[in-house]
């Protein structure tokens, strides 16, 4: 009996010692979830919800500097990589905030990603965000100092090209000066400053046109636009071109096609393919100029029979100033904007303008539109 009492003592105090335990270990669970929940590293209410809704970059950074939270825009601009921050400049701006709390503004040029050798520009805005967080925002402004590269080359492509013509005024002016007595060169001196005087015109032109067409306004007042319309004026504005050069001009295909858009630059645009066809064709040969409407496009084809475009050189034809020829250029007039300007007008208009060429064997320049919706233009009252 005394063996058994002991036995039945020892199980009650296991009983009772092992429900004091589990009480304890169990509140100090509780006390541990409670504890989790106080150092939780999840961002403050709302701002996941402001950074999936942002355009621009938005990181938020906790105290041992891991994203906690990334913007689609940051992540696509390499600026995030395996929970942190790639570049130290952006880790410094957070060290700084942290230690002192008072925001920074500042603008920085940075590589794009940890591995590629692209730049981008970011307007960088660093500030706390409550009292564990650094929010991180900033700006892309790479478009920005890439147009101003634009600008400061056009500007002096611009220069370099107005030199010449300007140039060769005044030295034909003095030219003339000092042949006075003599009509045969006073007429041929006036010839070449009239050839000059009319080269510095079109390039002035030129370049006016490319101004308007990089306005944001370009086509402000779309209408319908008859591409017969278009294919005739220009196939007119090149006729004594053509002539002179003993280029025959035939034109064909699918008629009645319709585009919204600006029929003076569309205009503009074809008459750039042709005379450029023409200024390039050997005499007694011919320019075409087809029209093809298929699945909602209308194609605008100039095909010359001259000496083709190089393949190295075919991708850059369209750039500013671009010569595939420099000397023929000088002897045509040509000011190297032509096709740089055939290229705004199609893209304001939501198309594209392709080039196939073959060295001996011609090239085809074909402008590529959106075909004018007969419902769309019923609808606007066209």
């Amino acid at each position: 009996m005394d063996t058994a009492w002991l036995v039945a003592a020892a199980l009650a105090f296991g009983v009772v010692v092992g429900a004091g335990v589990f009480a304890i270990v169990l509140a100090a669970a509780r006390r541990g979830q409670r504890a989790v929940e106080v150092v939780n590293t999840a961002v403050p209410d709302g701002v996941d919800q402001v950074l999936d809704a942002l355009e621009s970059a938005g990181v938020v950074i906790d105290p041992s500097n891991n994203v906690v939270k990334a913007s689609p825009g940051a992540v696509s601009l390499g600026m995030v990589w395996n929970h942190g921050l790639v570049h130290p400049e952006l880790v410094k701006l957070v060290d700084r905030v942290r230690r002192n709390g008072v925001p920074i503004t500042e603008e920085l040029h940075l590589t794009r990603g940890p591995f590629g050798e692209a730049s981008i520009h970011l307007f960088v805005r660093v500030a706390r965000l409550g009292a564990r967080y650094i929010l991180l925002l900033a700006e892309d402004r790479t478009e920005s100092y890439r147009l101003d590269d634009v600008r400061r080359d056009f500007v002096a492509n611009i220069s370099h090209e107005l030199k010449t013509p300007i140039g060769a005024v005044g030295l034909l002016a003095e030219a003339l000066a000092s042949a006075s007595d003599e009509p045969e060169q006073v007429k041929r001196f006036a010839k070449r400053l009239t050839k000059e005087s009319e080269r510095l015109a079109r390039i002035t032109q030129e370049i006016i046109e490319l101004s308007r067409l990089q306005a944001t306004d370009a086509l402000a007042k779309a209408e319908l636009v008859e591409i017969d319309n278009v294919v005739a004026v220009a196939i007119d504005q090149n006729r004594v071109l053509a002539d002179s050069h003993k280029v025959q001009l035939v034109s064909g295909g699918d008629a009645g096609a319709e585009v919204y858009g600006d029929e003076t630059l569309l205009v503009v645009a074809l008459h750039n393919l042709v005379s450029n066809a023409i200024q390039y064709s050997p005499k007694g040969t011919r320019v075409g100029i087809g029209v093809n409407c298929h699945e909602g496009i209308v194609e605008i084809a100039v095909t010359d029979q001259g000496v083709g475009i190089p393949d190295d050189d075919q991708d850059r034809v369209f750039e500013r100033f671009f010569r595939t020829d420099p000397a023929r250029s000088r002897n045509t007039g040509g000011s190297g904007l032509g096709l740089s300007i055939v290229k705004h007008v199609v893209q304001n208009h939501g198309g594209d303008v392709r080039v196939w060429s073959q060295s001996g064997h011609g090239s085809t320049f074909t402008i590529r539109l959106p075909q004018a919706s007969h419902a769309a233009a019923a609808s606007l009252g066209a």
